[in-house]
């Protein structure tokens, strides 16, 4: 059984920037690779050990397709016997079951890491449905590290030239604090630059959806070169409407 998406999957899937997604996938799915095929040699890469069974000779490559698009693979190969990911080989998962789970769990990631940073049980849930083992602790905590490297980067990289168009929208997530469960407004923003090209310019996570919560997201994008803004679409929020009218007339 599939998970559902989440609500900010589904706002990132509405704002059309699958690009993001589909990399997250591909460098999860890659790294993933790269620690089940060691076990199968027995050494790390350049590791030298009694245990090293073979070695590596290279990499073909695979495209997968899934919801979030083609994914572009790199399969390791041995110089002596052959490697085959198990997550792609039709008797261990279905075709169907492959490209929705996997894209679904990647999703969830990307969540978790933009709200609070990736959890190693997100990433074990992703790994056992990949139908992989003797994935390490260490393997793990690579994975988790890269992903919010990977969003935190996403998120702060600089917005050049001029953004004329910018959408914002919003939903509320589930997030655990101090061992219970409360409610986070979460923001996402979407511009268009005078090119025609859309892109996620910024997320921000907060307790609501008051004018100053809109104002340092406005801020900080204004604060990475979001320029050229002329028309804002949004719902009629009176905080959201301050929080334009003040940072926007201000820059």
């Amino acid at each position: 059984m599939t998970e559902d998406r989440l609500p900010l999957a589904e706002l990132l899937a509405k704002a059309s920037d699958g690009d993001f997604l589909r990399t997250i996938a591909e460098s999860v799915m890659q790294l993933l690779m790269e620690a089940d095929v060691e076990g199968v040699i027995g050494a790390g890469r350049h590791e030298r050990t009694l245990e090293r069974a073979t070695y590596r000779n290279g990499y073909r490559d695979r495209s997968l397709d899934t919801r979030l698009g083609s994914l572009q693979l790199r399969i390791p190969k041995l110089r002596q016997g052959s490697y085959f990911p198990p997550f792609l080989e039709p008797r261990k998962l279905s075709e169907k079951a492959l490209v929705a789970v996997i894209p679904a769990k990647c999703e969830h990631l990307a969540e978790e890491a933009w709200i609070s940073g990736v959890s190693t049980r997100r990433v074990d849930d992703l790994v056992q449905a990949m139908g992989l083992s003797g994935i390490g602790k260490s393997t793990v905590s690579k994975l988790c590290k890269d992903i919010d490297e990977r969003v935190g980067g996403f998120l702060d990289r600089p917005l050049v030239g001029d953004w004329p168009y910018l959408w914002l929208d919003a939903t509320y997530l589930k997030q655990r604090e101090g061992g219970r469960i409360v409610s986070v407004a979460a923001i996402i923003a979407v511009a268009v630059n005078t090119d025609g090209k859309r892109e996620i310019v910024g997320l921000h996570i907060g307790p609501s959806e008051a004018e100053t919560f809109w104002s340092t997201l406005l801020k900080s994008l204004v604060r990475r070169g979001l320029s050229g803004v002329k028309l804002v679409i949004s719902d009629a929020h009176e905080g959201l409407k301050a929080a334009i009218r003040r940072v926007f007339s201000a820059s």
